[in-house]
């Protein structure tokens, strides 16, 4: 997969517990997210009752201007996965399917807590 620029790429709360084998205990602690971009951690996190500070420079932009970037990229990424689908790992997320499905799922809770979450 090539890609021109650094792109917004949401993951979820699941996957980030996943990928960062965080436990119960992690997720009760303060929990400072860096360069989390359009990922739904902090907002699932936080309608858990969790104590989460998301902070990434994408963050300067309005609500609008995320969603477009997020659905450009979207158009530019699935179909490269989908070209490359025998070189990544499917167990987590089973096809680029899949994946386009959890990642814009992710990115719009993401978009629906924007303003909210900002302003907390």
């Amino acid at each position: 997969m090539q890609l021109k620029d650094v792109v917004p790429w949401g993951r979820s709360l699941a996957e980030y517990q996943a990928m960062f084998d965080l436990s119960e205990t992690d997720l009760g602690s303060r929990i400072l997210g860096c360069a989390d971009g359009p990922a739904s951690f902090n907002a699932e996190l936080t309608a858990r009752g969790g104590n989460v500070v998301s902070v990434d420079p994408v963050y300067q932009f309005e609500v609008d201007a995320l969603r477009h970037r997020i659905d450009n990229v979207y158009q530019e990424i699935i179909p490269q996965v989908v070209a490359n689908r025998e070189k990544y790992v499917w167990k987590f997320i089973k096809d680029p399917e899949q994946l386009g499905e959890v990642r814009m799922s992710a990115m719009e809770t993401f978009l629906a807590d924007y303003f909210p979450g900002k302003q907390q």
